[in-house]
């Protein structure tokens, strides 16, 4: 008696679609670009924290970007949208700007960055 019956499953990435969303980098790219706006203003107790989850919510920006650009976009993706392979060294590039800097404008260019990834990912999804 078989106890399971293997059939293939076939998929453009690497799990069902679905799963992947440019949300998760939009988010902490937001948090990232927040703290950013608000440092100047905090004590220095609250900047040492501030560096702490800036640090990490751009490291997570990174990461999920990078999911993204491994596991959804395929070659397919990148025949249509030829920039993509920049845009996403970029935006991780910029992600690694904002642990160095407190400047709120590399926060917004960050936020800027993932959104132009995004609108190529739903575009993606459409078709």
């Amino acid at each position: 008696m078989k106890l399971f019956s293997i059939k293939p499953v076939y998929a453009h990435c690497d799990l069902p679609c679905g799963v992947y969303d440019p949300s998760q980098a939009k988010v902490e790219a937001t948090a990232v670009h927040e703290i950013l706006k608000k440092y100047s203003d905090l004590d220095e107790a609250d900047k040492v924290r501030a560096i702490i989850i800036k640090e990490e919510r751009a490291e997570l920006v990174k990461h999920h970007l990078m999911v993204l650009w491994a596991d959804y976009f395929k070659p397919e993706h990148i025949d249509k949208y030829p920039e993509l392979h920049d845009m996403f060294w970029k935006a991780i590039k910029q992600a690694s700007q904002c642990k160095r800097h407190l400047d709120p404008a590399e926060g917004q260019k960050l936020e800027d960055q993932v959104d132009a990834i995004a609108k190529i990912f739903w575009e993606t999804k459409q078709a």
